[in-house]
């Protein structure tokens, strides 16, 4: 039957509502080297945050540059998809190591092609190899910790995540005052030292069945499920409303890239006001994170979730309020308090635990495929609506975070469901029930 294979994990199950050294201390060893080697990629991130100014200074254009972060970016898009696809079919261990080596193997070559089109194709490959491990990482840790713990370990995954990113810029700027070669081998290094720990560490059991069919989904009615694919989760109809909130969020979440610097510029501060809400924000999820998570644990993922995509639009929304630098920093705190209070169940927790156990690859690779790809829009919409309307942007932001919420509070499964490792029966004719079973 479809259950959360966690509910029996050794390491603490049962213990609810656990303090984060707590939760530390008992994780298995597995998800505390996929907590440590996600910083080590992170912090060998070099790549993309210098693409464009590596493209250029090989002497492309602009907007070659450009594309190629496009490229990339798409590429990255469709590799959760054929990671959370691989996942589910030889396991997220082989799926790890092997998208890891081949992004190690072919982030170099770039440094040695000179075809513009050739860059673009190892660019789209590497991008799509780089975050292919990601749905197999995430699947791989909700599968080794207990439900009751998946708000906290996922929150100190994303510690380990901003860490790593906040800094693998500056880390990656010293070298490039060495050599730009450096900042390829560099990531490729990283990548290589994850993967080496994917492989020593993570276990070899719990290797899904490779013909989909070890979980065989049937119910009361002896019925029996359809092959494992992206059909399955395309049928599963409240997952698609909470992939939508997903990507609403996303692409309100991404404007304090894009259009934010915009708003600043338009009220006349400098670029040290933009940079210290960008610190800010920085700052508050680094520091507070985990401090919150010990409360949100104890929350229906339902409501973690609905709050978290509420704050997020609401607090873009006061960005449109007439109080300079005051409206800055109101609405940066709101939505980065619905960004800790959240993001750890909308990206990882409730996505690991919505679909039946062979198809939680896919599942996760759906819902990171929503997340880039509103990511990747997300800011030609806000750059094109604010040339449009400005302020009203913002506004909208709130209009549209509101129907978000709405979706999420349809298409998250409440307590009893999601929360207790429920899985979605999918019956012959491919449409989901709405049935809800526990996972005794």
């Amino acid at each position: 039957m479809a259950q959360n294979n966690a509910t029996s994990a050794p390491d603490g199950t049962g213990k609810r509502h656990a303090g984060v050294w707590q939760v530390w201390r008992e994780s298995p060893t597995a998800v505390k080297s996929l907590l440590a080697g996600t910083m080590i990629n992170r912090l060998g991130g070099f790549v993309q945050v210098f693409m464009v100014l590596y493209l250029t200074h090989r002497g492309f254009s602009t907007s070659q540059a450009g594309a190629a972060l496009g490229v990339y970016g798409a590429g990255a898009v469709l590799g959760t998809l054929f990671g959370g696809w691989l996942s589910d079919k030889v396991g997220p261990r082989l799926t790890m190591v092997s998208t890891l080596l081949g992004s190690a193997v072919l982030l170099p070559c770039v440094l040695y092609l000179n075809s513009y089109g050739s860059i673009l194709a190892v660019i789209a490959v590497s991008g799509a190899a780089s975050l292919a491990y990601q749905p197999a990482s995430t699947s791989m840790i909700s599968t080794l910790t207990p439900p009751e713990r998946h708000v906290m370990i996922f929150a100190m995954g994303r510690l380990a995540i901003n860490l790593g990113t906040t800094a693998a810029p500056l880390l990656g700027a010293a070298l490039v005052k060495i050599s730009w070669n450096f900042l390829f081998w560099g990531e490729a290094l990283a990548v290589v030292i994850f993967s080496a720990i994917a492989a020593v560490t993570l276990p070899h059991h719990a290797e899904p069945d490779p013909t989909g069919q070890a979980d065989d989904g049937t119910g009361d009615s002896g019925k029996k499920a359809p092959k494992a694919s992206y059909l399955a989760v395309l049928a599963d109809r409240r997952y698609l409303l909470f992939l939508l909130a997903m990507f609403v969020s996303s692409v309100i979440y991404i404007q304090h890239i894009s259009t934010l610097p915009l708003t600043v510029k338009h009220l006349g501060m400098g670029i040290e006001a933009y940079a210290a809400m960008i610190a800010l924000n920085g700052l508050l999820v680094i520091a507070c994170e985990l401090l919150v998570a010990k409360v949100v644990q104890r929350w229906p993922i339902r409501i973690a979730v609905i709050v978290g995509v509420l704050l997020t639009g609401i607090g873009m929304s006061l960005y449109a309020l007439p109080w300079g630098l005051a409206a800055l920093v109101i609405a940066t705190l709101v939505w980065s308090l619905g960004e800790i209070i959240g993001y750890p169940s909308l990206f990882f927790a409730y996505p690991a635990q919505a679909g039946p156990p062979r198809l939680r690859g896919r599942y996760l690779g759906a819902s990171n495929a929503l997340y880039g790809l509103g990511s990747a829009i997300g800011p030609f919409i806000g750059v094109m609506l604010w040339n449009r309307f400005q302020e009203g942007l913002w506004l909208g932001c709130g209009v549209v975070g509101l129907l978000a919420g709405a979706a999420a509070w349809s298409g998250v499964r409440p307590a009893g469901a999601a929360d207790k490792g429920e899985a979605a029966r999918i019956d012959d004719s491919g449409t989901a029930d709405a049935e809800i079973r526990s996972g005794a």
